[in-house]
């Protein structure tokens, strides 16, 4: 027997009052009804709503914060588990679900909270590919690897640009990059780096960081250059200088 249907239960007056525009992101914060904020994302076809913190979608997968928790919990007890048919299906619900709010979280310039659900993206990824149960499973995620990591490289960059300053932001791109590259090298397509979009992206904006900003070359790529170079003393200073500059913060 269907639910009787009621008139509180439709949303048309948010749909009306908040047109889907094609172009671009439309996000914004909501109060709930008990006070807290949540995330709400006009799409297509209507309204996601989703929760700031634990599982966007509120639930709590067999009592654990997020299901790639509850998977943690299966590993301990089994560390050479194989997933399940319907474990697969729940990690990638899960993929869904991060990534969507991870969207909703650039497009509001909260890049801390960017960056930590690209993390437990990526660590979601690492548990999928170290217990995939075939290699097709495993490539039909790692693809997308590249994409979590440009994100979380945006991500990063910015929010280190807004507390620490253009330098350590432009350090940051370059660690993104190194990550990349390390993942383009891993899958024998080190020749592709150079030409791929998301590693374009990434060097334009860290140039145009430079070119705004005024920064020329940072602590560590001058270390890295001394090193190319065999100035060795100079590389020592460097260090000296970089170990100086972490124990200040």
């Amino acid at each position: 027997m269907g639910r009787k249907l009621s008139r509180k239960a439709n949303i048309d007056s948010i749909l009306l009052g908040w047109r889907y525009e094609p172009q671009g992101v439309s996000v914004r914060l909501a109060i709930g009804r008990d006070g807290r904020e949540v995330l709400q994302m006009r799409v297509d076809l209507g309204l996601l709503q989703l929760e700031t913190t634990g599982r966007p979608d509120g639930l709590r997968p067999d009592g654990f914060a997020t299901y790639l928790d509850y998977l943690n919990d299966c590993e301990s007890t089994d560390p050479a588990m194989t997933m399940t048919e319907e474990q697969c299906s729940e990690a990638d619900r899960e993929f869904v679900q991060f990534y969507h709010r991870r969207v909703c979280w650039l497009s509001l310039r909260r890049f801390s909270a960017a960056v930590r659900d690209a993390d437990h993206t990526l660590g979601l990824m690492d548990f999928c590919r170290d217990h995939s149960p075939d290699e097709q499973w495993t490539v039909s995620h790692e693809q997308y690897r590249p994409f979590v990591v440009f994100h979380r490289t945006q991500a990063e960059a910015l929010a280190v640009l807004e507390h620490g300053g253009p330098e350590a932001a432009v350090e940051a791109i370059n660690q993104g990059l190194e990550t990349l590259k390390r993942l383009f090298r891993q899958y024998d397509a080190e020749d592709h780096y150079d030409d791929d979009e998301l590693v374009k992206r990434l060097i334009e904006s860290r140039e145009a960081l430079r070119q705004q900003h005024d920064v020329g070359r940072t602590l560590q790529e001058r270390l890295a250059d001394a090193i190319a170079s065999e100035q060795y003393e100079l590389a020592a200073q460097l260090r000296d200088e970089l170990a100086k500059r972490k124990s200040n913060h």
